[in-house]
C-alpha cells in the first residue's frame, strides 16, 4: 500500500532485515537433513554464497579457500590485484591510514594503471588450484578485458556496478549491449546491482544466469547518503523474486537472485533466503577473517571513485578464520561466525529441507525483533545488545 509523502508524491513502505523475522512452521527437521547447495549453470556449490568482489575481502588465495569450503569467491579484476604485482604493502598501508586520510589515499592508490597480464595471472592462479574461477568487471571495461580473462580460464563472469541496467542511455558513446554481449559468451554471467522489480526483470531478459540485488546496503557503502537512492534489502529481494517468477513463466528459464550486501549475521542470511534469494554475496564478514587481504580493514569498489566516492573504509577487526566465519564452529554468540551453520539451523528449526522450499517461509513484520525481552543484553552490551 502506498503511503502519502505529500500531496504530490506517495511511496511504498520498504523493509530491511531488521524489520522482519522468519515464522516457525508446523514442523522441524534434523539439521543434517537440510540441503544448502545451489547450482549455477552446471556448477554446484555446497554453500549458497559468493565472496564479494572487494579487494579487502577476496584475494586469489581467499578465493581458493572459499571455493574449497563450498562457496564462490569473486575477484575484483579492476582492483589492487590487477594494478600491483605485489599489493601487500598497499594493503598494510590502507589498514593503518587515519580515517580522515583514507578516502583520498585510496583514490591515489587506485590511480595505478590496470595491467591485463596481472588480470590473467590472477585468474590462472585461482583456476590452477582446482576451484571455480569467478571475477568481476565493470560495464565500462568488460569488453576491453574479457578476451584475455576468458583465455586465462575464467569460469564465471560478474558484471557489476552500483546500478547496472539493461537499458543504459548515452549521447557520448555506445553503451554495452548486455544481451548481445552475454549471448556471445560461453560462460555464465551474473549482472547487477539492481533494487527493483523492473530493474530485475529487464536484467533477467539479457540472458544473465543470475542478478545481484542490492543498492547501498553494504557495510562500507555510502551510496544512500551520497546519491540518495536505495531500497531496503528485504523489499528489494522480494521484488526481484517476484520478477523471477514472472520471467520463469515468460521464458521458461530460471534466473538466480543473489542478495548483495547488508548481511553480517547468520540471521540476516536466513532472512535473505526466506525473502527469495537463491544465494548471498557477502563482503564485510569475509573481510573480518584473519586470512583476509584487508587485515581488518574493509572498503568497496566505489570507495575510491575518482570524483564521486560512494564508500568509506571501515574497520571490521579480525573475528576468526575464514572457516570459522563460514562454517564454524562459532566461538561467539553474536551471529557473525558459522554463518551457514546458522542458516542450516534456521531452516531446520522452521521445517524447510532446501533453499527453494525456504522461499515459502512465512515472514512477519517485526520491528521489535532485536529488542523484545533483551533489556539486560542491551544494558550489559552483550549478545544482541552489543
Amino acid at each position: 500500500m502506498d503511503i502519502s509523502i505529500g500531496i504530490g508524491k506517495s511511496g511504498r513502505r520498504g523493509f530491511g532485515f531488521d524489520d522482519i523475522s522468519v515464522v516457525p512452521s508446523r514442523r522441524t527437521r534434523d539439521p543434517d537433513d537440510v540441503n544448502l547447495s545451489w547450482e549455477l549453470d552446471g556448477y554446484r556449490f555446497e554453500l549458497p554464497m559468493l565472496g564479494s568482489a572487494m579487494d579487502s575481502a577476496v584475494s586469489p588465495a581467499t578465493a581458493v579457500a572459499i571455493g574449497r569450503l563450498g562457496g564462490l569467491g569473486v575477484l575484483n579484476l579492476e582492483g589492487l590485484w590487477a594494478r600491483y604485482q605485489d599489493p601487500e604493502p598497499v594493503f598494510e598501508e590502507v589498514a593503518t591510514l587515519p580515517a580522515d586520510r583514507a578516502t583520498a589515499r585510496l583514490q591515489e592508490l587506485y590511480r595505478a594503471p590496470i595491467d591485463p597480464d596481472l588480470m590473467r595471472q590472477r585468474i590462472s592462479d585461482i583456476k590452477s588450484a582446482g576451484v571455480v574461477a569467478a571475477a568481476s568487471l565493470t560495464p565500462q571495461s568488460v569488453e576491453r578485458y574479457i578476451d584475455g580473462v576468458v583465455e586465462a580460464g575464467l569460469d564465471v563472469l560478474v558484471i557489476q556496478g552500483t546500478v547496472v541496467s539493461a537499458e543504459h542511455v548515452s549521447s557520448r558513446d555506445d553503451p554495452l549491449d548486455l544481451s548481445s554481449f552475454i549471448a556471445g559468451l560461453d560462460l555464465p554471467v551474473i549482472v547487477g546491482g539492481c533494487a527493483s522489480y523492473a530493474g530485475a526483470i529487464h536484467l533477467m531478459r539479457t540472458g544473465a544466469a543470475g542478478i545481484l540485488v542490492g543498492v547501498g546496503p553494504g557495510a562500507a557503502c555510502t551510496t544512500r547518503r551520497v546519491l540518495g537512492m536505495g531500497v531496503p534489502q528485504a523489499t528489494a529481494i522480494a521484488d526481484a523474486a517476484g520478477a523471477r517468477i514472472r520471467y520463469l513463466a515468460e521464458a521458461g528459464r530460471y534466473v538466480h537472485v543473489i542478495a548483495d550486501g547488508g548481511m553480517s549475521t547468520g540471521g540476516d542470511i536466513a532472512k535473505a533466503i526466506a525473502c527469495g534469494a537463491d544465494a548471498v554475496m557477502i563482503g564485510s564478514p569475509l573481510a573480518s577473517a584473519v586470512e583476509a587481504p584487508g587485515q581488518g580493514a574493509h572498503w568497496g569498489m566505489a570507495t575510491y571513485h575518482p570524483s564521486v566516492p560512494r564508500g568509506t573504509r571501515v574497520m571490521t577487526g579480525q573475528l576468526g578464520t575464514l572457516e570459522q566465519i563460514l562454517v564454524g564452529p562459532a566461538r561467539e554468540n553474536d551471529g557473525r561466525q558459522n554463518l551457514f551453520g546458522a542458516l542450516r539451523l534456521a531452516m531446520a528449526s522452521t521445517g524447510y529441507a532446501d533453499l527453494k522450499e525456504f522461499h515459502k517461509a512465512e515472514l512477519v513484520v517485526a520491528p521489535s525483533v532485536r529488542t523484545e525481552g533483551k533489556a539486560l543484553q542491551r544494558s550489559q552490551r552483550v549478545g544482541m545488545g552489543s
